[in-house]
This record gives structure tokens, sequence and C-alpha cells, in this order.
């Protein structure tokens, strides 16, 4: 069966998107339609806190773009050998957390060793944060987007842990979204199901999803990467059918195939 996967590609070690390649296992063939666009900001401001690690207690990142920015930081004033021969060690000195597995890959790459991964949500990461760190540490810093929740940093702050934010990029709909969308269900047709990957995604996606299914609505079987993106889905009254344990391909994947027995 046809699947819509509204999110990016990312390679996989196979060199497939890890969510086509999952859903193939089940067989069933899915596209992917990127949803968003980003635009990097702040970040000379980024760069000086990344290379001045003394000042924070530990990283917080709950996104890959976050990731992504911080490489550019490293690779854009060519420091990558200042980041290689003492930064990245100062940093892994301290504690560095993530959500998510797509997130603790790229911070890998960075040469950072990093926990949490298996949270996969900003709330379960808070807990999972609040249990290791106290309040007389330096501040955590989170470098985070323009759209944003706020429940781990209102969490940490509630118990008293110090934290910094900044925000390293904006986004917003990707400017070919509607013709991209258009342009699938005029050749595919109405996919069995589609899966959401952000709220911001649902946000951006629903009215040209619903217009261009029509009378077909009912009938899809809606898929969440996790409980956050479920609950806007179910905001604009989609029935959702499944949503992610964990924010993986494996878990999502194993979701979708379910729904569609």
């Amino acid at each position: 069966m046809h699947v819509l996967l509204l999110k990016e590609a990312r390679e996989g070690d196979s060199g497939l998107d890890p969510y086509i390649k999952e859903l193939a296992s089940h067989g069933h063939k899915a596209t992917l339609i990127p949803v968003l666009s980003f635009k990097f900001v702040s970040l000379s401001i980024l760069s000086d806190k990344i290379f001045q690690p003394d000042k924070h207690g530990g990283l917080i990142f709950t996104s890959p773009r976050a990731v992504e920015a911080v490489q550019l930081c490293i690779e854009a004033r060519g420091k990558s050998e200042e980041w290689e021969s003492s930064i990245k060690d100062k940093w892994n000195a301290k504690s560095v957390y993530v959500v998510g597995k797509a997130t603790a890959a790229l911070v890998q790459r960075l040469g950072l060793i990093s926990q949490g991964e298996d949270t996969g949500t900003a709330d379960v990461l808070s807990r999972f944060i609040l249990q290791r760190e106290d309040t007389n540490i330096l501040p955590l810093f989170i470098p985070c987007g323009s759209i944003k929740r706020e429940v781990l940093p209102n969490a940490l702050r509630e118990n008293g842990v110090p934290l910094e934010t900044l925000t390293v990029y904006q986004t917003t709909r990707h400017p070919d979204l509607e013709k991209n969308l258009k342009n699938y269900f005029t050749e595919q047709g109405a996919p069995a199901s589609i899966a959401f990957f952000s709220p911001s995604g649902v946000n951006f996606c629903f009215d040209v999803v619903r217009k261009l299914l029509g009378e077909h609505l009912s009938q899809i079987k809606f898929a969440a990467i996790g409980p956050t993106t479920a609950e806007a889905m179910a905001a604009k009254g989609l029935s959702v059918y499944c949503s992610a344990v964990k924010p993986t391909a494996e878990h999502l994947s194993a979701g979708i195939a379910k729904a569609l027995q």
C-alpha cells in the first residue's frame, strides 16, 4: 500500500531514508514530501557559546536542526581543529542530552557523547535530566528553533535547574509544499496512510491535505511520530490510528503496518 510521509529525506546507514526502508520491509511503498523549510539565525552568537563550554553546565539538543546549526558554526569559522583538539572534550566532560535517535546520531558525528536518546519526548527528557542535575550547576544550554514547545524549559526552571536558550533556526512552510502535494495526489491518488512528524507540519499541511482528500479524508489511516503531533492532529479533527511509541522509523512503521492490516 502507498504511504505518504510528510517529512524531508534523511539518509540512513543503507543510503535510504530509514522510514522508506522500514515501511518497505512491511510491504508498503512510502513517498516523502518535505513540509518545513528552515533558516539558520544567530550563528555568531551560537558559535561564541559553543566555543566557551566553561560557561555552561551542559548541552541539550531537542532537534536535528539544532545540531546542524552547531556543525555550521564549527565549519564556517574554520574551527574544526580547535573543536577536535579541545572543545568537544570539554563538552564531553559535561552532560549532553538529546531527544530521539536521529538527533543522537548527528550529535555523535560531532564527536559528542550523548544521553537520553531513548526518552523520545521533551516531557520524558525533562524528567531524565531532573534525575541527574541539581540546582547549583552552571546553566544548561539549549539551541532551539523558533517554533518550540516550552515543556522542557518550563519543567527545568520550575525545579530550579538553570538554563539558557537561543533560537538558532526559524521554521516556515516549505515553498513547494502545496505544489508537491497536488502532484502526488494527481499521480498516485489518495494513499492508504499519511504520517505527520511535527505539530507545525500538521498546521502547515492540514488545509491542503483536507482539500485534496475531499470525501476520502475519513478513509485514511493517519499516523503521528509521537504524542505531541497526535494532539495537534486530533485538534484538527483527524482520527489518529497510530502514534509511535518512540520517534523512530521502526516504531512508526510497525504502527502504520498494524493500522493497515
